[in-house]
């Protein structure tokens, strides 16, 4: 691994995040309209059977990794072949007996849920796409560690539009859940080969033992963190999914996939560079803060104005569309989830600053704080109200973004609010305006687009007036990466 200067860790990372928000862009908006006409073609059953499937093999990935590939990219010297063929050999332990299992098991998996065949086969090509994506690790790691987030999106790019073409054509044939089947075998195979294209890697087997302690010191700790947020999120919805209709999992799956549309686009880009660009830069509070700084200033210009836009005209949307309506009952925890999706772009960057300098106990103790307020509002919010308890019990959680902040400036000299405050007043007023003009049913189409556009220019107004400087040492530090 070459040794990095402060200078060319700013410009790779900017590299980085111009490459993967800016080639990815244009696919998500594919990804979207295709995951559009999917929730035409497809029932709101059938999105909550693939929205439970797919936790359960998050659970079992959990299982999978152990921590060692964000102990690789955390590491502050240099990456050696004992530490690349440890972690590969102890994954590998892993997954095989994992996947074995849960392939053999798929059947009586399915049947505790009342899936059908097509149910089962869709297990199993989550557990061989499962199996496929640990063969990733390293070569991925070896990008990510040398912020080449430019090359690394290329198997990215691929794996999505195999996925969502095979899934469309599938559906619009009428093949149902197993279209997601055939989508997701299509995706792990085009992923591997091409991830191994441009990045080649020899698969090599062996233990070093000291580095296997030293990398699973940081691991261990990370990967407790990782199962928190697990139970958090992907047991909890493996619970809903036998407590609840699949239908209404299916509004849940839903109204979250579209209300975290920004941070799909935008932060999740953000986040991997940051990560490696964080551990490299933490030995000065002030340089690190800086970056934080630059970080929560994107994402709040950016995040923002999406936000906005979703919660003002995901409603017409639903109305004006043919076979849309059948998604209206997911309209209120829609909007909670949007309101929870921007505190958590802004809490999440932050807790990724705080693993990145090895903080891994204070992320895990905010971890351990959050699982079992989860559980606990979900399950007494679901019995009271139903599934929007889901999107309620995560909004008052996300609520707690003043902690995180307080917790971060303890490694870093940051200001939150210098960075966010104008963002926040143009979303403001690009909300007050949306009230006024949106109007109601009936909607008409033309006037919904032209107030939608209206009001993207009038947030860009007030950004560009009280934040030029801002956006001018970005765009300049862009160019010159």
């Amino acid at each position: 691994m070459d040794k990095l200067t402060i200078e060319e860790i700013k410009k790779k990372s900017v590299k980085g995040i111009v490459a993967l928000t800016s080639r990815t862009f244009i696919l998500q908006i594919i990804a979207l309209g295709a995951t559009f006409l999917l929730t035409i073609y497809l029932t709101p059953s059938v999105f909550g059977i693939f929205f439970v499937v797919s936790a359960i093999i998050s659970f079992l990935s959990y299982f999978s990794d152990i921590g060692l590939a964000a102990a690789l990219i955390q590491k502050k010297e240099e990456l050696t072949d004992d530490d690349l063929t440890t972690t590969f050999t102890i994954q590998q332990l892993l997954v095989l007996p994992i996947s074995i299992l849960a392939y053999l098991f798929a059947a009586r998996i399915a049947a505790f849920y009342g899936l059908d065949k097509d149910g089962v086969m869709l297990f199993q090509a989550l557990v061989i796409s499962f199996f496929f994506s640990s063969l990733k690790t390293i070569p991925s790691v070896l990008l990510e560690r040398s912020l080449k987030f430019h090359i690394l999106v290329i198997p990215q790019i691929a794996e999505t539009l195999g996925f969502y073409v095979v899934a469309v054509i599938f559906a619009w044939r009428g093949f149902g859940i197993s279209s997601f089947t055939y989508a997701v075998l299509t995706r792990a195979i085009i992923g591997l080969i091409l991830m191994y294209i441009v990045s080649p890697w020899r698969i090599r087997i062996g233990i070093e033992r000291t580095v296997a302690k030293r990398l699973l010191k940081f691991g261990i700790p990370f990967q407790l963190n990782s199962f928190l947020a697990l139970l958090k999120d992907d047991l909890m919805t493996v619970f809903l999914g036998k407590i609840l209709p699949f239908s209404q999992v299916g509004y849940i799956g839903w109204a979250k996939k579209w209300a975290e549309v920004p941070l799909r686009l935008i932060m999740d880009s953000v986040i991997r560079v940051t990560f490696p660009t964080f551990a490299r830069l933490q030995h000065s509070k002030e340089i690190l803060g800086r970056a934080i700084e630059k970080t929560l200033f994107g994402l709040a210009i950016t995040i923002l104005p999406i936000s906005t836009g979703l919660l003002f005209f995901i409603d017409p949307i639903v109305k004006i569309i043919p076979k849309y309506g059948k998604w209206e009952p997911a309209l209120f925890s829609f909007t909670l989830f949007v309101l929870a999706s921007i505190l958590a772009a802004f809490s999440t960057p932050l807790t990724n600053a705080l693993n990145a300098v090895g903080k891994i106990k204070i992320t895990l103790m905010l971890m351990v704080s959050w699982t079992i307020a989860t559980w606990v509002l979900t399950v007494t919010l679901v019995n009271l109200i139903g599934f929007n308890g889901v999107a309620v019990a995560l909004l008052i959680l996300t609520s707690s973004l003043g902690i995180v902040v307080m917790l971060t400036k303890k490694i870093a000299v940051f200001s939150f609010m210098s960075m966010v405050k104008w963002p926040f007043a143009a979303a403001c007023m690009q909300s007050l305006w949306y009230y006024l003009l949106r109007g109601h049913e009936p909607y008409v189409p033309v006037y919904q687009i032209c107030v939608a556009v209206s009001g993207a220019i009038l947030y860009a107004g007030i950004i560009w007036m009280f934040e030029r400087k801002h956006i001018m040492e970005m765009v300049r530090f862009i160019r010159l990466k």
